[in-house]
């Protein structure tokens, strides 16, 4: 009888990335687009793949058809496109457009951390896209993996009228110095880092690991960044905490590099990859905020200055949809509220053409799936509006339209319970039907699985997918969690023990929205309201899925 002792999933993904940084493997992924897909060992299929921006995709059932929570794979993959700051030029998104035309069957989706993914890709197909998107400046590295994530930032930077300042130029250094670097391949797990320089925390600062937000310092006037750590959503939602630190502009790379050494060199959190995310050490380790800043402070080698008071937005839209002015005097940003995130190759191409031909080329992502056109002429919004909706895509948008966020679903996700994309679509048509007035801002997340990819914790009305068994079979069903918000009334969703079939949602959230009319508050929609009361969260039939958020 063996004594060996079977490996956890921890300890098989921490031996795998000691044996190989992915990022130094590229050859490998030519050597499987030359034999195929029989060719892809596991390790490479479930792990290393991970650091390139690439899923294996599900067969559309999701978590419900395989094992374990996580569902079964096809031979297609899912490729994620890394923005920092959501920032493209059209000759960049053109060439997206292409490889989604190409390889993807006409699917791109814009996502919460301003990236692009695509579908259905083979592997033969692999080595042309990353190279092709290499040659306009873009990469899928450490798109996905245990690595830094996209870093997010303001989509305005630079152009917003009201900005404290331009962070994206932070951004950018942070994302040179922590992608592809060697030192940072091997984090206990992903890691997701905010910076920006607007007074609205569009980037959504307070769920990230690292969350960095401008402010002027009210003695001396000097701009600085307030810092946040530990944020993130999954299946235990915690809002990140503020150190007690003014961080001047020249100090934002190296406490940056140093909470990244404080992540990486955590060998606690590397002992379970449920639990492995930063903000593990405050929710499980005990560790507090005073611990965290000292122990980055011995790093720095240095004090930082003490915290500056802030104030926080108000919950408002986050998205930029709309024309809005400015900086720069006779300009204006063009918003698109693209629903669900999906764009098709022809809707891409034309905002790449009409970013030429009333802006200057420029476009952005946001991080609530929408894309913006900034540097145009105040006289002609009204033009390039009318040609964006001739090509379907919406400048005006209902509450609803705007307001509505989907994840991946079943569709394309192993670890999903609900298809989500398509639901999202016919919940936004049917609430326009029945709601035409509805004119209040509404956040309505839709997340297929407890990990919270689609961010219902941080919803106005934030729906989890589920399953129900009806007349015999398991059907599409969601739960319901309300009063979720950032900024100054941050707070998370409140389960309300409510859990429907996903036909019954429209006739739920009717209900929910009509009674909110009926009994109007001033503020934000349901936002840190207690219009619903809370209830314990609805027990999980089992163990939630790995998560894999966006």
């Amino acid at each position: 009888m063996s004594d060996a002792v079977k490996e956890t999933k921890a300890q098989r993904v921490e031996r795998l990335k000691r044996e190989l940084n992915p990022w130094e493997a590229f050859g490998e992924i030519r050597r499987f687009a030359r034999e195929g897909f029989p060719s892809i060992p596991p390790e490479w299929l479930g792990t290393y793949f991970r650091w390139w921006g690439i899923y294996t995709q599900g067969d559309g059932v999701g978590a419900v058809g395989g094992t374990g929570g996580e569902g079964r794979a096809l031979p297609y993959f899912m490729v994620r496109i890394r923005i920092p700051n959501g920032g493209l030029v059209s000759h960049q998104f053109r060439a997206v457009a292409g490889l989604a035309e190409r390889h993807a069957r006409g699917i791109a989706d814009l996502t919460v951390r301003q990236n692009v993914q695509l579908h259905w890709v083979r592997i033969e197909d692999l080595p042309e896209i990353l190279e092709t998107l290499w040659r306009v400046g873009l990469t899928t590295m450490g798109a996905c993996g245990d690595d830094t994530r996209n870093i997010t930032g303001c989509p305005l930077a630079g152009v917003d009228a009201d900005e404290i300042v331009d962070a994206s130029p932070l951004v950018q250094a942070a994302t040179r110095m922590l992608n592809g670097n060697p030192e940072f391949y091997n984090l206990p797990r992903k890691y997701k880092i905010s910076i920006t320089g607007c007074r609205a925390w569009c980037s959504y600062p307070e769920i990230n690991d690292v969350g960095l937000t401008a402010l002027r310092h009210p003695q001396t006037g000097e701009v600085g960044f307030s810092v946040r750590v530990g944020g993130g959503l999954s299946t235990d939602p915690h809002f990140a905490l503020r150190l007690d630190a003014f961080v001047r502009w020249h100090e934002v790379l190296p406490v940056i590099r140093g909470i990244s050494e404080v992540f990486r060199d955590s060998s606690a959190l590397r002992e379970n990859r449920e639990k492995a995310r930063l903000k593990f050490l405050f929710l499980r380790h005990g560790w507090t905020v005073e611990r965290f800043q000292a122990e980055l402070e011995a790093r720095l080698g240095f004090r930082l200055a003490r915290a500056a008071a802030e104030d926080p937005p108000e919950d408002v839209y986050r998205d930029h949809v709309g024309v809005h002015p400015q900086k720069q005097p006779g300009y204006c940003s063009v918003g698109i509220a693209v629903l669900r995130g999906r764009m098709t190759p022809a809707e891409m191409q034309a905002a790449a053409r009409l970013a030429d031909l009333y802006g200057t080329g420029e476009l952005r992502i946001t991080a609530m799936q929408n894309l913006l056109i900034p540097n145009v002429r105040g006289e002609r919004t009204t033009d390039l509006a009318r040609e964006l909706e001739a090509a379907g895509l919406r400048v005006e948008a209902s509450s609803f339209w705007r307001g509505t966020i989907a994840c991946t679903g079943t569709e394309f996700c192993k670890l999903a319970l609900t298809e989500t994309k398509g639901f999202a679509r016919r919940l936004v048509d049917e609430l326009e039907r029945r709601l035409p007035g509805f004119d209040q801002h509404v956040k309505i997340h839709i997340t297929g699985c407890p990990n919270s990819c689609g961010q219902h914790w941080i919803a106005d009305i934030g729906i989890e997918g589920k399953k129900l068994k009806l007349d015999g079979r398991l059907v599409d069903a969601y739960y319901f969690c309300v009063g979720g918000g950032v900024g100054r009334h941050q707070a998370t969703a409140r389960p309300i023990g409510y859990r429907v079939a996903a036909d019954q949602v429209p006739d739920a959230i009717e209900r929910l929205v009509s009674a909110y009319l009926a009994e109007r508050r001033d503020g934000e929609f349901l936002a840190g309201e207690p219009a619903v009361a809370a209830v314990e969260r609805d027990p999980s039939p089992g163990r939630p899925p790995r998560g894999v958020d966006g």
